[in-house]
C-alpha cells in the first residue's frame, strides 16, 4: 500500500493501473505519429467510463486485467483516490489534445502529448504516479478533498 492509503479507503490494484498507463502510453504514441483524433476520442471515452461508470465496462481496464493474469502477478493495492485524481488529470490532458487537434495546433498537441506520455510512462515503468503525489499534497492541505 502507498503512503497515502489512510487518506482514502478505496484501493485499486497497482499492476492493473500500470498496465492501463502502458496502454495509454501506446495510444498516445500512436496519436503523436498519426494525429488521428479518434484515438483521443477512444481515450476520452475509456477515461470517462473508468471514472464515472463501472470500470469493468472499460476496454483498457479489461485488457489490463487480462495482462495481469497472463503474467501471473499478485495483487498489490494502492490508494484509489489518488488514482482517481490522476484520471481527472488524464481527462484534462485528453481534452487539451482534442482541442489542439481540432484547431490544427499540432506543435501544442505534441507538447501536451509529451507531458501526458511522460506521466503515463512514469506510472507504467516505475510505479511513480505524479497525480498521486499531487493528491497527497492536496490531502495534507485540505483533508476533505474528494471525499
Amino acid at each position: 500500500m502507498s503512503y497515502s492509503c489512510p487518506l482514502n479507503f478505496e484501493s485499486v490494484d497497482s499492476y492493473v493501473a500500470r498496465f492501463v498507463a502502458l496502454m495509454v502510453s501506446i495510444l498516445l504514441i500512436a496519436y503523436m505519429m498519426t494525429f488521428n483524433v479518434f484515438i483521443l476520442y477512444f481515450l476520452f471515452f475509456d477515461f470517462m467510463v473508468r471514472l464515472f461508470c463501472k470500470k469493468e465496462y472499460s476496454p483498457i481496464f479489461h485488457i489490463s486485467r487480462f495482462l495481469k493474469k497472463l503474467f501471473k502477478l499478485k495483487d498489490e493495492f494502492t490508494d484509489g483516490g489518488a488514482k482517481r485524481l490522476a484520471g481527472y488529470f488524464g481527462i484534462f490532458f485528453i481534452l487539451m489534445l482534442i482541442a489542439g487537434n481540432n484547431l490544427n495546433l499540432y506543435f501544442f498537441s505534441i507538447i501536451v502529448s509529451f507531458i501526458f506520455l511522460s506521466c503515463a510512462l512514469l506510472e507504467a515503468f516505475f510505479s511513480y504516479c505524479l497525480g498521486c503525489k499531487i493528491y497527497f499534497l492536496i490531502k495534507k492541505i485540505h483533508p476533505g478533498f474528494m471525499n
